[in-house]
């Protein structure tokens, strides 16, 4: 049985069209040659690709093209989810974030092979959530702020309103998982 952790090609194109759109960064710095030559071919937006791949693709973006700011990061996942929205209609719950949110956790398995976030605690005005895609300490730090942002703009679609999060823990800083905690009023 094949144990390798996937993403699917619909986000690691995204990754791709990215890096291919900054022509002036060597991105030979950032990714092997296994790396180039995947980028290379035709990225089946339905197929498999391997997540250490995609991290390294991620950590290069994050640098690149971000400038290593987390607020960049959450911006785009805040704005990556309006893609979402209208590929995936059904997404959201209106006028309930709670169902908003399995939802999400839903589509979100569609994208890897692997649980990368974990609903810990939900109810209707609160959510724990555990980020946990066992990749670098930067790469988790990156996807923990990403999925703020999604989260944070799924709540607000759905008709969460004075929307409060934070980090419980984060593996980056030591600790054995990283925990976001939502709150918002109806």
């Amino acid at each position: 049985m094949n144990m390798q952790r996937m993403v699917k090609g619909s986000l690691f194109l995204d990754y791709v069209r990215m890096i291919k759109s900054r022509k002036r960064v060597d991105w030979t710095v950032h990714l092997t040659e296994t790396d180039m030559e995947l980028m290379k071919g035709r990225i089946d937006p339905s197929g498999w690709y391997p997540l250490e791949t995609f991290e390294r693709m991620g950590l290069g973006i994050l640098k690149e093209v971000a400038g290593g700011d987390m607020e960049v990061v959450y911006a785009w996942g805040r704005d990556y989810m309006v893609d979402l929205f209208r590929i995936h209609e059904g997404l959201v719950a209106e006028g309930d974030p709670m169902q908003s949110l399995m939802r999400f956790k839903v589509l979100q398995r569609s994208f890897f092979s692997f649980e990368g976030i974990d609903v810990i605690s939900l109810d209707t005005h609160q959510a724990i959530l555990r980020v946990d895609y066992r990749m670098s300490p930067l790469a988790e730090e990156a996807s923990a702020h990403q999925t703020m942002g999604f989260i944070e703009r799924l709540l607000d679609r759905a008709g969460a309103r004075n929307i409060r999060q934070g980090f419980k823990s984060k593996v980056w800083d030591g600790d054995r998982s990283t925990v976001i905690e939502f709150a918002w009023d109806l």
